[in-house]
């Protein structure tokens, strides 16, 4: 079995999985629900001053869309688009005083911890917030410098208004630290450019760890009716972020060295690993768990134990930002490494009835050739498209010897700019011919691959 337990901010939590600060941690009785469900820790939904905030949350509205920007309606599927208006803890901080003591001792009692999180209208709020998390015995809170509803409210300044001015966000961590001892974690907002000088400008006014990151601000539209989706600009998130997130968690690692809790993009236990790999060292699960509840929370971290278990990982340190450490530091690097050039398994390849990668092979490296493909390797620059591709698994990248480089296989041009570049002999219709498929036999099954090719 592997150790699932990792050290965050000089507390240790009993696995990696953290619920963020959302509509499931806006309640005693769910937060109650989230550590009954396995979760490690959960940041409770933003705690406030900002009437504004609280009167957002009264009104929250959601869409939660499809790759083609449909609605969903029944199962939700893994590239899900989550598109919502929502504000802060509609329950006054002071209100929730004996609540967050008995959910903290609820949360210690299986192990975990109860996150705190503050989101002021000025400095005095959020002192006051931050020492009322400190006395309700909390071990740690983040500070919601990310939120991107604050810049639709008049009046309103908070969230990621903060989180983008690297002087005002260092300014509140320093005035909160001042009456504060417990760990201070600030909550990135994507929606900038400056998002390492905020992290490196909160952490010397004395941030321990930041949140990376919140969603971002979207304007998403239905194009039957021509009006945008729940009356305009919302914050927006779903698995297609992660990448997006995964870069900012990366960029971190590499080049602040600051301990990170990653979020916006996880469905899975996949997605944990990925953040992990990146360089978090928690991982804070939202929007899935509104759309597959609760209950989601114990197939993520059983899938994150077996992961580790089947790859050998003996516990997350061991794979804690190993993809980070292995990337290019800039692409100049990418360029000395070994060349590579694609070699076709003919077994597996279906041409002529498929030519997909010869209509997206655009290097003139690929051709049709008397019932097969034929690979030029004079032009193969080795981009792996075709590898991408190819329904049939029948492309394999290889590495390119001084052999072939010899023979005349493909080799940047001392020059660097390419002449003769402008004639299409190989990726047009009159060469590649109209991909046709042979008649099936009576009872002959045709593959999956093989019928979306035939329907496209």
């Amino acid at each position: 079995m592997a150790k699932l337990d990792v050290e965050f901010c000089g507390l240790t939590f009993k696995n990696p999985v953290v619920v963020s600060s959302i509509e499931p941690t806006n309640s005693p009785d769910l937060l109650k629900q989230c550590f009954d469900a396995g979760a490690a820790g959960a940041v409770i939904k933003t705690l406030t001053d900002i009437e504004d905030m609280a009167r957002l949350t009264e009104n929250s509205k959601y869409c939660i869309m499809n790759d083609r920007g449909d609605i969903i309606r029944g199962k939700v599927p893994r590239d899900f688009v989550f598109y919502s208006r929502s504000g802060y803890s509609s329950t006054h901080y002071k209100e929730w005083i004996p609540h967050l003591k008995e959910c903290q001792q609820y949360a210690a009692d299986r192990g975990a911890h109860l996150i705190g999180s503050a989101g002021a209208k000025d400095i005095d709020g959020w002192r006051d917030i931050c020492r009322t998390i400190e006395d309700c015995g909390l071990p740690m809170v983040e500070l919601n410098f990310g939120c991107p509803h604050p810049a639709m409210m008049p009046g309103v300044h908070g969230g990621s208004m903060i989180g983008q001015e690297p002087d005002v966000a260092a300014e509140v961590v320093r005035a909160i630290r001042e009456v504060v001892d417990i760990p201070l974690m600030v909550k990135l907002t994507p929606d900038q450019s400056r998002l390492l000088e905020v992290a490196q400008r909160a952490r010397e006014a004395g941030a321990m760890a930041v949140t990376a990151t919140n969603r971002y601000t979207g304007f998403a539209i239905d194009i039957e009716t021509g009006m945008p989706r729940i009356g305009g600009p919302a914050g927006i998130g779903g698995t297609w972020t992660k990448p997006l997130s995964l870069r900012w968690v990366h960029r971190i690692t590499e080049e602040l060295d600051m301990p990170i809790s990653g979020s916006n993009g996880i469905f899975d236990h996949r997605d944990v690993v990925e953040f992990i790999m990146a360089g978090a060292r928690t991982v804070q699960v939202g929007s899935v768990l509104m759309i597959k509840g609760i209950k989601w929370l114990p197939d993520i971290i059983n899938g994150l134990d077996r992961f580790m278990d089947e790859h050998g990982y003996p516990d997350i340190e061991s794979m804690r930002a190993i993809a980070s450490r292995a990337a290019a530091k800039d692409y100049s690097t990418q360029f000395m490494r070994a060349r590579t050039h694609v070699e076709i398994d003919h077994d597996k390849c279906e041409n002529p009835t498929c030519t997909v990668c010869i209509q997206m092979c655009f290097y003139e490296a690929l051709s049709q050739e008397d019932g097969h493909v034929k690979v030029h390797p004079e032009n193969c620059i080795g981009c792996e498209l075709c590898y991408d591709v190819c329904p049939f698994k029948a492309m394999s990248m290889q590495p390119t010897t001084a052999e072939q480089f010899a023979q005349g296989y493909f080799q940047p041009p001392e020059s660097v700019f390419e002449t003769n570049k402008f004639t299409t002999r190989r990726n047009n219709p009159d060469s590649i011919g109209k991909p046709h498929l042979k008649k099936k036999a009576k009872g002959e099954t045709r593959s999956p691959a093989l019928q979306t090719i035939s329907e496209e």
